[in-house]
């Protein structure tokens, strides 16, 4: 296949050679590196390019030891530097805010597949002095754009089942075997690499139990029942899966109307291939019993991924009551309210908005999504 152009491209491309550091966040094997490459080619800068991998030893050694004067003979006349990985390195933000102080010219470039101690250790030494973005699999705007709508429609049971990590979309017949190594070999690696992780082991069983939970509500008192271990000890695991890209969350929506969840959350995965090979689940759509929690998943991980790429800030809650009147999924962007329902059959395309939610909230629209229209809520439009 033709290599496939990331939505992301013509942001990151914009903000090179504006004075600050560009560090692309996402899981792994989602094309970080590949598309970081394909922008210096762009630019023509290939032969003045240094590419430091943090995952070799030797690279986190020297970048944890750090010097101006080391720094001068690593970088030379290089015009731009790629620091891939750069979550595995210890104090790897005062490292960056070295080499940007004191080599203005010098375009940075940082990959990391985790958020678990990059934040922290980023965030006060890079204020003022970087751009961040979120890379994922690839979105169906990216794939529409490559081939056409009609092209990507007929792939959309495909996509609900493997989902679309790159390597996955690039390599139909072998979407199992992939997704199975992304599982095995990457899934799970930052977070099992972090230094408070002593139960490995529990981290996996709950990411299944995640996995069979999308579209519902999510209880840590349950789920720490089911997996022997404490409340706070779940909400931590959940919340590391969240910084390594494998889960995110939604909570409920209220304005205190009388009724209203307030403290729920959902939880999804990023990507739908991922979640049906932790459970080993590949069966085609019809024979699924899942269809409505693989259909949820599917587009809210899309619409979440295209705003990501085109660096739109948005927030997302679903709303239920403790009459199960629920509303699948509620966006504020720019301070304006939608909601939405989804139902994978066309012939529920006219189901109603609740009444106690239409009644309480008359100015927020509302819009069913199903197989027929979804282009319309995860693409450009």
């Amino acid at each position: 296949m033709d290599e496939i152009r990331r939505d992301l491209q013509s942001v990151l491309n914009s903000k090179f050679g504006k004075g600050k550091a560009i560090i692309l966040i996402g899981p792994r094997q989602v094309g970080k590196t590949t598309l970081l490459k394909k922008l210096l080619a762009d630019a023509g800068e290939n032969n003045q390019v240094q590419y430091w991998n943090c995952d070799e030893g030797d690279v986190r050694t020297m970048l944890s030891e750090v010097s101006t004067a080391r720094l001068k003979s690593l970088i030379g006349n290089s015009r731009l530097i790629v620091i891939d990985e750069a979550q595995r390195v210890q104090n790897i933000g005062l490292a960056l805010k070295l080499i940007h102080d004191n080599f203005p010219d010098l375009q940075l470039a940082v990959t990391s597949s985790s958020s678990l101690d990059l934040s922290n250790t980023i965030n006060e030494p890079m204020t003022g002095r970087k751009f961040e973005y979120n890379l994922f699999p690839f979105s169906t705007n990216e794939l529409v754009l490559h081939t056409s709508l009609l092209e990507e429609r007929r792939h959309l049971e495909n996509r609900l089942v493997y989902g679309l990590y790159p390597d996955v979309v690039n390599n139909p017949g072998d979407e199992k075997e992939i997704l199975s190594n992304i599982v095995s070999s990457y899934l799970y690696k930052d977070v099992f690499e972090f230094q408070d992780v002593r139960k490995p082991a529990v981290i996996e069983k709950l990411v299944q139990a995640l996995s069979l939970q999308i579209g519902s509500e999510v209880s840590f008192n349950e789920l720490g029942n089911l997996l022997g271990i404490d409340t706070l000890t779940v909400q931590r695991y959940v919340d590391l899966l969240e910084k390594a890209y494998v889960v995110f969350h939604l909570h409920s929506y209220s304005r205190n109307v009388r009724n209203e969840l307030k403290k729920s959350i959902k939880i999804y995965f990023y990507d739908n291939g991922v979640r049906n090979a932790v459970i080993a689940n590949y069966a085609h759509c019809e024979l699924r019993n899942d269809l409505g929690a693989l259909w949820e998943n599917f587009l809210i991980s899309e619409r979440v991924k295209n705003n990501a790429f085109h660096n739109r800030k948005a927030k997302y809650y679903f709303w239920r009551t403790t009459q199960k009147q629920e509303i699948d999924f509620i966006e504020e962007r720019d301070g304006a309210f939608s909601s939405f329902e989804f139902k994978y059959n066309p012939n529920k395309a006219n189901a109603k908005c609740p009444l106690t939610f239409a009644k309480n909230y008359p100015e927020i629209p509302f819009t069913v999504i199903t197989k027929e229209n979804y282009t319309d809520f995860v693409m450009d439009v």
